[in-house]
């Protein structure tokens, strides 16, 4: 019989305090062997952690980590998405960790259109930000060609959390392709209906409510045999979701939503 005293309700809550403390530090040591250290990386000082994905340095950059996309800050009035501060904080406290300096591997497109540096950033130690973040459920695995030297790496560190049921994954985040109500980043399901190519690229009709694309420039990154048994498969996609009745309106037999695809690991086959 359990000690159902007060004494005895403490000793349990110690316990499982250690235990989840244990799970976690098995969990960070785990993150710290996904992506390892590459040669020659930039040592930098950081000035403001901005985000979960972001980063100020004293230089004047403004880091955009590769690989990961955190919930948003809200700013403006607009809430603040479920835990964004938590992403903020834990980036705070890893690069606190660090005394701020990071060590910084530029993508290989080295700026986005906001004109932010593109980069992997690790720790004194030579552990990866991203995948600890990852590892943690403290944000979303992306890839966005040219930058996915990481992805293989990455995608194992996202699915230790998601595994464990931690951070975003608590909750499934993810949207049946159906039930999308709104543009912006997302993770959903579906079954993919149909496959047609043309110009534009390959185009992936999901439950008659989503579209996926692969656009042209992008296609020599999808192997030849990576569309060959999507046809009627549950599949699970991610990436940010564009509302196509905002540009005047849809043509006839046109689904609402389009999702690019940037990389093939952005889409994973579901076990039937």
């Amino acid at each position: 019989m359990p000690d159902a005293s007060p004494r005895g309700f403490a000793l349990q809550l110690k316990k499982a305090s250690l235990a989840g403390a244990f799970f976690m530090a098995a969990i960070q040591a785990q993150a710290a062997s996904f992506c390892p250290q590459p040669v020659n990386p930039q040592p930098v000082q950081v000035r403001q952690v901005v985000d979960g994905d972001t980063v100020r340095l004293t230089d004047g950059r403004s880091v955009r980590l590769i690989g990961i996309n955190a919930p948003e800050i809200g700013r403006k009035g607009r809430t603040s998405e479920a835990f964004a501060e938590a992403a903020r904080q834990r980036l705070q406290a890893l690069v606190k960790a660090s005394d701020g300096q990071l060590q910084l591997v530029p993508g290989a497109e080295a700026q986005d259109k906001y004109g932010r540096t593109l980069a992997h950033i690790y720790d004194r130690s030579g552990d990866n930000l991203e995948a600890t973040l990852l590892s943690e459920g403290l944000g979303y695995r992306v890839a966005v060609a040219p930058n996915v030297d990481l992805a293989g790496c990455q995608q194992p560190a996202e699915q230790a959390a998601r595994q464990a049921g931690l951070g975003l994954w608590r909750r499934s985040p993810v949207i049946p392709a159906g039930r999308l109500s709104q543009s912006g980043f997302a993770v959903i399901s579906g079954q993919v209906r149909a496959i047609e190519r043309n110009r534009g690229g390959i185009w992936l009709e999901i439950d008659d409510s989503l579209v996926l694309q692969v656009p042209a420039r992008l296609q020599r990154n999808f192997p030849a045999t990576f569309f060959a048994d999507l046809e009627g498969r549950r599949i699970e996609a991610r990436g940010w979701v564009l509302d196509r009745s905002r540009k005047g309106g849809l043509k006839p037999g046109q689904q609402r939503w389009m999702l690019p695809l940037t990389d093939p690991t952005m889409l994973e086959r579901v076990e039937r």
